[in-house]
């Protein structure tokens, strides 16, 4: 198993919703191997040094999750999403309750089959009516085992290797990018020469891309390259919508909008998406494109930061977003750490951001 897989698998099985995001800061930290530090939102940040435009290398830790809002008499406890969580995923769900004092398991509570209604086969239950039952049979025994108001919930980890080197799991979004900027911050410790990269793994992305908006502020980049999924299209259900394959490699993404209450995306900057397909063409490696609604990244608030920042988006394929089980072949994202280390060495002092 190669070094990315190890990581990948070991990083999905730490808990980290967004916000809470200490257990998989310090795991992430353990592998890093380099000086870090935090910022009061918890990013953890590393800086190598160089000649040239500073370029913030990025991803996220956190994961979407569920938060307690209310324990009931009968010791079942009632949640709201924290992210974008599937609704029409949750019922029956094991899912694991991050105390203070330790991982409580539980599952969603889905109404016995032999009970349900014909009008209620197809109906998707809102988060709002769904509970958690842990085993409790009473508030107060609840709370003395730690739970309480604002607990954050999330899917119980899961990792699991599958035929054709893709791994499946919980939190492969962004535990992949994770991954990925590991191993290049491996091999940018050895380089002799580049720009200056600031590699940060960033806090609080489901939350409404917190955290690396505020790391940006800080760091002030010329160049922004982000890490994250790319929605693999290669199933039935996907098919229209792009052309991005598990297998197929690395990609860039050409167009994100969310389109969905958040009026924001990325254009990429025209000498980053030049940069990225010669780097891929100059190394032998695939370049896939994807162009997306439903999508946005963190690099939809960076790219704002200052005078602006040259930003892309590059990534992996993957399926199954936001669900309990997320799938990513591990050769995509060798392959991509190839790309963003080759990206990287051809931004000289002499690497132009004007958008002309």
């Amino acid at each position: 198993m190669t070094r990315i897989a190890e990581d990948l698998k070991a990083l999905m099985l730490v808990p980290g919703v967004a916000g809470h995001e200490a257990r998989i800061r310090a795991a992430i930290r353990e592998r890093l191997e380099l000086q870090t530090w935090t910022d009061t939102l918890g990013n953890l940040c590393a800086t190598l040094p160089g000649e040239g435009p500073p370029v913030m290398l990025f991803t996220h830790m956190d994961q979407l999750g569920l938060i307690v809002r209310k324990v009931e008499e009968g010791g079942l406890i009632r949640v709201h999403r924290l992210g974008g969580v599937p609704e029409r995923a949750l019922p029956a769900q094991e899912v694991v309750i991050c105390t203070k004092d330790g991982d409580l398991p539980g599952i969603v509570g889905m109404k016995s089959h032999h009970a349900t209604q014909p009008d209620e086969k197809y109906r998707v239950l809102p988060a709002a009516e769904l509970y958690i039952d842990a085993g409790f049979s009473s508030k107060a025994e609840a709370e003395a085992a730690g739970v309480a108001i604002g607990t954050p919930v999330a899917y119980r980890p899961h990792a699991v290797e599958l035929a054709g080197g893709r791994i499946a799991g919980t939190s492969v979004d962004d535990r992949a990018g994770c991954a990925v900027l590991l191993d290049v911050a491996r091999e940018l410790a050895e380089r002799e020469d580049g720009p200056p990269v600031h590699i940060v793994f960033a806090t609080q992305e489901e939350f409404n891309l917190r955290g690396a908006l505020v790391a940006a502020q800080a760091l002030k980049p010329a160049i922004a390259i982000q890490v994250d999924l790319l929605m693999a299209t290669d199933t039935p259900d996907m098919a229209d919508l792009g052309d991005m394959r598990l297998g197929g490699g690395p990609g860039i993404s050409l167009y994100s909008f969310h389109g969905r209450g958040t009026l924001n995306g990325v254009l990429p900057h025209p000498a980053l998406v030049d940069l990225f397909e010669k780097s891929a063409k100059a190394e032998g490696l695939p370049l896939q494109r994807s162009a997306q609604v439903g999508v946005l990244t963190d690099n939809s608030y960076v790219q704002l930061v200052g005078e602006g920042v040259a930003a892309i988006d590059v990534g992996f394929p993957m399926r199954y977003s936001h669900g309990p089980r997320e799938m990513v072949q591990v050769s995509d994202l060798q392959d991509l750490s190839r790309l963003i280390l080759a990206a990287l060495s051809r931004i000289g002092p002499d690497f132009r951001t004007e958008r002309d």
